[in-house]
């Protein structure tokens, strides 16, 4: 038996995940990628002329991609909420 089929035994057990607040930190993420954008937008032309124009769209994807995971967290702290409740229902 080769070495690589062997099942590994955990040395131990894995620790439950933390909470953070996600919404809080996803929030302050895009707010700091638009204004990074916003304060770049009044050098756009020296960016132009120095090839990195890339940077103001990059923090304009990141804002807009921020978003979406603002959208997502919310989600899934809600869902979270909803399934607890419906834990403490049914233990009640």
């Amino acid at each position: 038996m080769s070495s690589s089929s062997k099942q590994r035994e955990p040395l131990r057990e894995a620790p439950e995940p933390l909470e953070a607040n996600d919404v809080a930190t996803v929030t302050i993420g895009t707010i700091v990628w638009f204004a990074l954008f916003v304060v770049q937008l009044p050098f756009y032309g020296w960016y132009s002329d120095h090839g990195h124009t890339w940077w103001i769209w990059t923090c304009l994807a990141g804002g807009c991609l921020g978003l979406v995971g603002l959208l997502y967290v919310r989600a899934r702290r809600d869902a979270i909420r909803r399934a607890q409740q419906s834990q403490d229902a049914q233990n009640a």
